[in-house]
């Protein structure tokens, strides 16, 4: 080997991807001495389009975890997968008149073939398919126990809908009033679905956050969604409808007859402010709300339910904006206050969800900005009840902050802490309220009108109703059909399937037909990683002895989109699983690690086929090699961070892989220096034991960026120390620690240094990662000046590193700086670093 050796990035590569295959290099440790560690990326969703370098965020780093757990002498887990039913796979096989099943094998054969390009090191005797049966059938074994276990029904709803996907959408899936996979405006349709009770864990899913090491971001999303809220319930009773022909002072509407309106009954509201109720002058309930077609009276149904026709064509995101003015329409019908006895008007208003509370909610404009708003609007009645007690300032026209209460009869003095407990007592003591929890958080639905996704084990029977398909049938095969396109009509299209639909009831073995809509794709994500524990077991959907041995997952990686969808459904099915005995944990995902975007230089935008602007991995390696695309992707920034991809910037990666092998080639192959110096040999081998302690920090923190920032600044050394009088040996230990602290970064140009050029035999992926000695990591001592006001009056000698504040102390308690202080009081200590310290008295 000489140093004007070329290296070749490409060549090398070749070389060692044929070795490392035959060699099973990423097998899965199964050593009982050696401890356990289980990283894994989110199941992906493979696509036509392959990926791009920005998916290299999520894999390279996790690579990198993998194979540096590996060296630290753990058995790694390090499985992939694919998530391929849904309605992208679906959409493109109708477009490109080609069979699902067939697309979605070619673009896993492609993710595949990437990953294999960027070395990713996935153990793939253990990769799985959601489309195989093999795996969907366990799927629907889930459905079943969910069934069984009273969390799986069938109701009646109205439904986001989406006009160009031609199905039901869950409400995680509907973003700002549009399909989260087409961006198509959602509207919403009346259909029988079948619902997951998630709301049941509701409780335990926000407790358990705080057991977890996850971005707070991340969890702080999940509590907001799932909603809950502590209050009490007020129930406003509306006894005779004859009442509305009472005069109403302050109020600008006339009051119509109400003899349509049914004789007796109340609206049920929720509020987190009861200390507010004296304050009350409307009720707002959502047009969705059952009563509405009760209490509106014959002069107001022409404006009430052209309202509500009106209301059906916005989403929630519109309806609850606070940037849009709040719309309403009085029903002509008023309830009475349950501590006043006074009527109070009801108007039915668009921003009231029926997703929230009760659907109905009591307007208090004095103490809220939207219920002034709707106030001012339709010349309603504000009256204040809360006065502040510490200068706070009204916003947007009211005081929403806590208080002491006035206009509240009995009440008035109490704060609103006090107020909140003594009016919930009196209304409970009324049979008028009561206290109450409320969430945001709906039943997940999963029934989807489409052909791509596993079927829903169930048998609809017209004696029997609904039955569950026996454990024993399953799977429930998803038929062939060239025939897969959605007819439009809300119907799936199993449903054209005549001999696939009809059939016998499991339990009386009379006609029956199948359930025809598929279940939601993220079903399939929500157990997949215990598949991956031993995925060729065939008696359960996991295998229960390897279960226990590698969950829950120890360090999981992805991106924060899916917070609410894919993390809140598999923390959801884990609880389950673990209620019905069938693990031992509660959570899946110990550790959480949510990587940043990687925009395009195009146009500093998420890359995606549909705007032009990806960057393949393909096309960087076949310039710069693999080792080169995975430095630069770590390298960009903080894994966290978004970061746009900059064409420059990866050539510094491929002249630090050259430089390495040159300076390697021609350390290694120069004769034993005579005359070595030992202070020189001293200080390279501190540079040596700080490097690794360094990167060691690094890797546990996961700043791949100041790592390999750290790995070039030490082969600067090294070419600074090029022609010093260092030993043949001190140089080769030198590159066998670059080689391995590089190994899970630059996995080839570390291989083959370790063994082309240092000459060993075994993989460099196989060594144990450097260790260092922490005597040797600190740097010598130095001495600094003490002044006492700016005179010298001794002088300490501290190591380089030494912190601040034992900097000081050590300063101050020397026998002639305490003597020239003499007892006066100090007032400040300014410290030089490196250099003085002057006390000044």
């Amino acid at each position: 080997m000489t140093k004007q050796s070329k290296y070749n990035p490409h060549t090398v590569e070749e070389k060692w991807r044929s070795i490392w295959e035959a060699q099973n290099l990423y097998q899965t440790g199964d050593d009982p001495g050696k401890p356990d560690y289980y990283i894994l990326d989110y199941f992906p969703y493979p696509s036509g389009s392959g990926l791009s370098v920005g998916h290299a965020r999520n894999y390279v780093p996790t690579c990198i975890v993998s194979r540096y757990k590996r060296m630290q002498g753990y058995n790694v887990l390090h499985p992939m997968g694919w998530d391929a039913f849904g309605l992208p796979a679906e959409n493109y096989a109708i477009r490109h008149h080609i069979h699902p099943r067939e697309s979605t094998r070619l673009f896993a054969d492609t993710y595949r073939r990437q990953m294999k390009e960027m070395e990713c090191s996935y153990d793939w005797s253990r990769e799985i398919n959601s489309t195989f049966p093999n795996y969907y059938k366990w799927t629907q074994w889930f459905f079943l126990l969910l069934h069984q276990r009273g969390l799986a029904y069938r109701a009646l709803g109205s439904q986001w809908w989406c006009p160009t996907c031609q199905t039901i959408l869950a409400n995680e899936q509907v973003e700002h009033g549009r399909c989260w996979r087409c961006d198509s405006e959602v509207t919403r349709k009346e259909l029988a679905q079948w619902y997951f009770k998630i709301t049941d864990y509701a409780d335990r899913l926000i407790a358990d956050l705080d057991t977890l090491n996850w971005p707070e971001n991340i969890k702080a999303m999940q509590r907001n969604w799932i909603g809950r809220s502590t209050g009490t319930e007020v129930v406003f009773e509306i006894k005779n409808p004859q009442m509305a022909q009472i005069s109403q002072k302050n109020e600008s509407q006339s009051v119509p007859s109400v003899k349509s309106v049914d004789d007796s009954f109340s609206i049920r509201t929720f509020t987190t402010r009861v200390d507010t109720l004296f304050g009350v002058t409307f009720i707002a309930i959502a047009p969705e709300h059952p009563l509405v077609g009760r209490i509106v009276t014959d002069g107001q149904q022409t404006s009430v339910s052209s309202y509500i026709e009106q209301a059906k064509r916005k989403t929630e995101i519109d309806r609850t904006s606070t940037e849009k003015v709040q719309t309403g329409v009085f029903t002509g019908t008023y309830a009475m206050h349950p501590l006043t006895g006074q009527p109070v008007p009801i108007w039915v208003a668009d921003y009231v969800l029926p997703s929230y509370g009760s659907g109905a909610v009591m307007g208090v404009p004095a103490h809220d900005s939207r219920d002034f708003a709707f106030a001012q609007t339709y010349g309603l009645s504000i009256v204040p009840v809360i006065a502040p007690t510490n200068g706070e300032a009204e916003t947007d026209g009211c005081f929403a902050g806590y208080g002491r209460l006035i206009n509240s009869a009995q009440f008035s003095g109490q704060s609103s802490e006090e107020a909140m407990a003594a009016i919930t007592a009196v209304l409970q003591a009324q049979g008028q309220g009561e206290p109450q929890v409320t969430y945001k958080l709906r039943d997940w639905l999963i029934s989807r009108q489409r052909y791509w996704g596993a079927p829903i084990p169930i048998v609809h029977c017209p004696a029997c109703g609904p039955v569950p398909v026996p454990e024993a049938d399953l799977p429930v095969l998803l038929p062939d059909t060239d025939n897969f396109a959605p007819a439009g009509d809300g119907r799936s299209p199993l449903a054209r399937i005549d001999e696939w639909v009809n059939t016998t009831c499991p339990q009386c073995g009379g006609p029956a037909q199948r359930e025809t809509d598929t279940m939601d794709g993220f079903a399939c994500s929500s157990w997949y990683f215990l598949r991956f524990a031993n995925p060729h077991y065939d008696e359960g959907p996991f295998d229960p002895v390897a279960v226990r041995r590698w969950l829950p997952v120890d360090t999981y990686v992805g991106g924060a989109e899916h917070a609410v969808l894919h993390l809140l459904y598999a923390r959801f099915w884990t609880k389950v699983m673990a209620d019905a005995g069938l693990i031992d944990f509660v959570e899946p995902f110990t550790e959480l690690r949510n990587q940043g975007v990687l925009s395009s230089p195009l146009d500093g935008r998420r890359m995606s086929k549909s705007r032009g602007n990806v960057i393949t991995p393909d096309e960087v390696i076949a310039q710069h090699g693999t080792d080169a695309l995975r430095l630069y992707v770590v390298f960009l920034g903080p894994f966290d961070a978004d970061v746009t991809w900059d064409d420059s910037g990866i050539r510094g990666m491929t002249r630090f892989v050259e430089r390495f092998w040159h300076l390697a080639a021609e350390k290694s192959d120069a004769k034993a220096q005579r005359g070595k110096d030992k202070e020189v040999e001293a200080a390279f081998a501190r540079a040596r034991h700080k490097i690794i302690k360094r990167i060691t920090q690094e890797m546990e923190d996961f700043r791949f960026n100041t790592a390999v920032a750290g790995l070039m600044e030490y082969l600067n050394f090294l070419y600074d120390m090029r022609d010093e009088a260092i030993g043949r040996d001190t140089w080769r230990a030198a590159f066998g620690t670059m080689s391995r602290l590089l190994a899970p970064f630059a996995p080839f140009i570390a291989e083959e240094v370790w063994q082309a050029v240092l000459g060993h035999s075994e993989s460099v992926h196989r060594q144990p990662w450097p260790t260092y000695e922490a005597a040797l990591t600190q740097d010598e001592a130095i001495t600094m000046v003490v002044q006492v006001n700016g005179k010298v009056r001794d002088r300490i000698v501290v190591a380089v590193d030494t912190a601040v504040n034992v900097v000081q102390k050590t300063a101050v308690s020397c026998p002639n700086v305490q003597a020239h202080i003499n007892g006066q009081a100090i007032r400040k200590i300014i410290v030089v670093p490196q250099k003085l310290v002057n006390i000044v008295v």
